[in-house]
């Protein structure tokens, strides 16, 4: 199994709400009859007419049955209201879900279950089969009323964000392991490739650029002792005949169908390799949350809440320079990659603009830049200085009374009626 297949697959398994239901689904009437063998080998029994037995069997078959219906009619609800208040770029983590998962495969079991022995019951009842199906429905409603405890909280904007962030945060500390006062802040000067020799194109259906193999095209450049460069940088749209390689200082013998495998194309970008993924949702239910639609700035602030700790999480990294050496230090897989201006722009520049005429984001901005300046090394202050500067002109130019523009050029870290201005003096 190649790099993309394994990619592909787990993809799908983390991704996808019914493998497991239907395993466990599968599995129900397995255990059912080795409970079955086992009563009848044991000999246990209960004290319960065969009839109640079924009757009961019956009610708890209902009730399984219902909160399963459940399930996904909140699944239902979870992705219109993240369609219509949050983003649709979110829609996908309602069904990747774990806990909503594995309480659905608790359910489908139990129910499978239930319908085995409900079929075999006859008198004298059997102990272990019958225990099992009634304090297995037992189970599934603690389980239920967890489940709805659970989703009451998840789908309140603050929850989405924080989800959202904490994985963006695993995957900038997994692309950018080394801190940037380890190796120093200098800019790599990029290298020179050399000669043009080979361009390889997308074949296949359109998608998003997901992920790429970036350890099996730094060996098939090694073995072809050539330079391969991926040009379409992770979270890129690509068309058919899109150029997807381009190679150089020879080459000829790299095979085209390896270098398809090391590249993963799908419908919508991932967090996986994309660490600019998690901003863009964030601040997508920041645009809508300051759209005169909803009109609500205090979501937008929780979601420069969590855009701060993760420009601070990026700014204080030695970000990928994009160029990957093999063992003996020459240039082999070149490929593109976001620098600090980017994750800044993306952060900063669509919330300005949205929430220009809201005191309360201008003010969270400003806490938010503010801060970064003084806790980032040198080397990224720069960059937020000239956000800061734009924020001000945007301030000017949205408030004209003179006492909602002082108030707007106050950094706060609630937005309104926080303790955060001045704590680190003028801002520049």
């Amino acid at each position: 199994m190649n790099w993309k297949q394994r990619y592909r697959l787990r993809s799908f398994f983390r991704s996808s709400l019914w493998p497991v239901p239907i395993a466990c689904m599968a599995a129900a009437p397995a255990v059912a009859r080795l409970t079955l063998w086992v009563d009848h080998q044991v000999g246990w029994t209960l004290n319960v007419a065969a009839d109640d037995a079924r009757a009961v069997a019956n009610t708890l078959v209902g009730s399984l049955l219902a909160f399963i219906v459940f399930i996904f009619t909140s699944l239902l609800v979870s992705v219109q209201l993240a369609s219509a208040q949050f983003s649709p770029r979110v829609i996908a983590r309602v069904f990747k879900d774990r806990y909503t998962k594995a309480a659905l495969s608790v359910f489908v079991f139990s129910y499978t279950y239930s319908l085995v022995l409900l079929s075999r019951v006859k008198d004298p009842v059997p102990l272990v089969s019958g225990v099992l199906c009634g304090y297995g429905s037992l189970a599934c409603m603690a389980v239920f009323l967890l489940l709805i405890d659970r989703l009451g909280k998840e789908l309140r904007p603050v929850r989405i964000l924080a989800a959202v962030a904490a994985e963006g945060r695993k995957a900038i500390q997994g692309l950018y392991p080394q801190l940037l006062i380890e190796v120093g802040g200098a800019k790599t000067e990029p290298p020179s490739l050399g000669d043009l020799c080979r361009v390889v194109n997308h074949r296949g259906d359109p998608g998003v650029v997901l992920a790429f193999d970036d350890e099996g095209l730094l060996k098939i450049a090694r073995q072809a002792d050539c330079v391969v460069e991926l040009v379409p940088q992770v979270g890129d749209f690509l068309a058919p005949e899109d150029p997807l390689f381009r190679i150089y200082q020879g080459g000829q013998a790299v095979d085209e169908e390896l270098l398809h495998r090391s590249v993963a194309i799908g419908p919508e970008r991932t967090l996986e390799q994309d660490p600019a993924f998690a901003f863009r949702i964030i601040v997508d239910i920041a645009s809508k949350a300051l759209s005169p639609a909803i009109n609500d700035p205090t979501t937008a602030v929780l979601a420069i809440d969590q855009i701060h700790h993760l420009l601070r999480q990026v700014g204080s990294r030695q970000l990928d320079d994009g160029f990957d050496r093999d063992a003996s230090g020459r240039l082999r897989l070149v490929y593109r990659t976001p620098d600090w201006e980017d994750f800044v722009q993306l952060a900063v520049t669509e919330i300005r603009q949205f929430g220009s005429e809201s005191i309360q984001v201008s003010r969270r901005l400003r806490a938010m830049l503010d801060n970064l300046i003084h806790t980032l090394p040198a080397a990224r202050s720069a960059l937020l200085r000239r956000e800061m500067q734009s924020l001000h002109r945007s301030v000017e130019r949205s408030f004209p009374e003179p006492d909602d523009r002082v108030l707007a050029e106050v950094g706060d870290s609630q937005g309104v009626g926080g303790t955060y201005g001045g704590l680190f003096g003028e801002s520049s």
